[in-house]
Formats: C-alpha cells, structure tokens, sequence
C-alpha cells in the first residue's frame, strides 16, 4: 500500500489527528464514492474499487468488513457532498425565498454547480435500494426526511418573518419541491435531453415564488 502514490499524497495532504487507518478508510471512500454513484452498488465490482484506489483487496477489506459498509459509507460522503455544496451557497443568500432557489440552481442541471459524479446521490441510490438492499434505503430515506426537513424549517422561518403566506403547507410545499427536483434529473437523464426537466424545475420556482 505504502507504493501508491495517490494513497501517499492523499496521506500527506490531510492535516488533523487522523490515524494512517482512518487516512485510509477516508482515501478509499473518496476514490469509490463516484463509483458507487455512477454504477450503483450491484454494478460496482471489486475490481473497480481496486483500480479506484491502487490498492489491494486486503488492503480494502482491511479497513471495511465488506463491500456493503463501504457502499453505507460512500453513500455518507456523498451525500455530505450534496448537503454542503447547499448549505454553502444557502449562507451566501439573505432572504428565505432566495435560500429556497438554492434547490432550483443546484437541481436544474444547468452547469453551474456540480455536486458528485453520476448525479443526485438520493435518486441514484432510492431507485436501485427500494427493494434490494436494505441498508441503502434507509440510508436514502433518512436523506429524504432530512431533507424535507431542511425545507420546512427554511418555509416556517420564512412564514415567521413575513416573507412568506402564514397559510402555507409547510410539509406539502417540501415535498413537492423534493420530488419535481428528483423528477427532473431522472426525466432528462433516462431520456438523455436537458429540456425535458425544465418544466418541472419552472413547477418548482412556481411553489417558490407562491408561498
């Protein structure tokens, strides 16, 4: 392992208390993470996780149990990728209405913001663990809760401070965003045109612009 340059500089690179096993756990998570995402996790071999990282299967199986737990954890960082991409943007944005179109800039394809390889983490992985993989679906349902959640906490800020309709269905509102936004990325990547999202991204500024 010690003879993999890319390990090598990863290990260099990172700053902190790490231990060199946790640098390592953390190196294969980043190099599998876009692999995962692409090819999802019946499709992603160990072979493709050894060309990822250079490394061995031992060296891998080292430090996870199996293939599974490096799937959970690849789905994390991903994820994670996907939340502070948001959140970065969100905290640039003053009113509740503008944080909410963060969604619409992120989601729409347009080029601007570039989250994981292979698109949304969330849909990528629901539609292929919905009644596979156990684990992976929970994992997938979490992030959809959390997200949901994000959105509703961002509308009832909106409603306490004016901004938005006191009468406003907080849940609805978030959940329709949710699944116009997810809607539009498996829409134009099965059928392979941009412009196939676009009116659901326009149906997503509609509820944005309504509350």
């Amino acid at each position: 392992m010690e003879n993999n340059t890319d390990w090598y500089n990863f290990v260099l690179s990172k700053e902190g208390n790490m231990s060199k096993a946790e640098k390592t756990r953390q190196f294969i998570i980043e190099k599998t993470a876009p692999i995962f995402n692409k090819k999802g996790y019946a499709s992603t071999s160990l072979s493709d996780m050894t060309d990822a990282t250079g490394l061995t299967k031992g060296s891998i199986y080292g430090n996870f149990a199996d293939k599974d737990e490096v799937a959970l954890a690849c789905f994390d960082h991903n994820h994670r990728v996907v939340r502070e991409t948001v959140g970065m943007e969100m905290a640039r944005r003053t009113g509740y209405r503008d944080k909410l179109r963060v969604y619409v800039d992120v989601y729409s394809g347009n080029g601007k913001f570039n989250l994981v390889p292979g698109g949304c983490p969330i849909l990528n992985t629901a539609i292929e663990a919905a009644d596979t993989h156990p684990g992976l679906r929970k994992k997938a349902a979490e992030a959809i809760e959390l997200w949901k959640q994000k959105i509703v906490t961002l509308i009832e800020a909106g409603k306490a401070s004016k901004e938005f309709k006191s009468i406003t269905d907080s849940e609805q509102a978030a959940l329709s965003i949710i699944a116009l936004l997810e809607g539009s990325i498996m829409i134009r990547r099965t059928v392979g045109q941009a412009g196939y999202g676009k009116p659901l991204i326009a149906a997503v500024e509609n509820i944005i612009n309504a509350l």
